[in-house]
């Protein structure tokens, strides 16, 4: 009896190491055949990564340089005194200038690791090291945006509880100089919030 149920189970065991044997080389090729997406995928996102820091530099470039190059003096004055507005009169234009000045170069300095992204698409550390100086930049951009924003607001509007009459309606130029220089570090801002999800969507694609 045992003798037979050894003769019937044999072939069993050899079908179904036949099996094993063709499933090995199978998975394997489907794993490799998956791989080739996710390292596409995460190259596409580099490449991505790097064009919208080369169009954030020129961003917060301009607004630092509008800003930071904007004054306005009225046509008329007298013995004593001149009516002339500058970008340096009020803190807060200050600090914008500043904190663009910063972010700029702090994009600019990035960009070399953002094209090492692109040959070394499964790099994790410095991606990480990337989102880390990437929230940073983005509350100091954050922070002179909104500062500026305010003032300029102000500028247009006035506040009559306050007694601030809007100053834009002699300094025309000015105003339109320094509602400009909004435009680049907001769309900064915006860039930067895509930077940190691409970075993060291509780390959680790492695991």
């Amino acid at each position: 009896m045992a003798l037979m149920l050894v003769i019937v189970m044999a072939p069993l065991v050899q079908a179904v190491s036949a099996l094993k044997m063709k499933a090995g080389p199978l998975e394997a090729s489907e794993a490799s055949m998956a791989a080739p997406p996710t390292k596409g995928l995460n190259k596409g996102i580099s490449i991505v990564d790097l064009v919208l820091r080369v169009i954030s530099v020129f961003g917060t470039l301009g607004s630092a340089v509008a800003m930071g190059t904007t004054d306005e003096t009225l046509p008329f004055f007298t013995p004593f005194t001149s009516f002339r507005a500058e970008y340096n009169d009020l803190p807060s234009f200050t600090f914008f200038v500043v904190a663009n000045s910063v972010v700029c170069g702090y994009l600019a300095l990035s960009l070399p690791l953002s094209i090492y992204h692109i040959a070394r698409s499964k790099a994790t550390v410095s991606r990480v090291i990337l989102i880390f100086f990437d929230t940073a930049m983005l509350a100091l951009l954050t922070a002179g945006a909104s500062a500026a924003t305010a003032i300029v607001y102000l500028a247009h509007k006035g506040n009559a509880s306050a007694n601030w009459f809007a100053v834009c309606q002699q300094f025309n130029d000015f105003c339109e100089r320094i509602s400009g220089a909004l435009i680049g570090s907001f769309g900064g801002i915006v860039l930067f919030i895509l930077l940190i999800l691409m970075s993060a969507i291509s780390l959680s694609r790492h695991r």
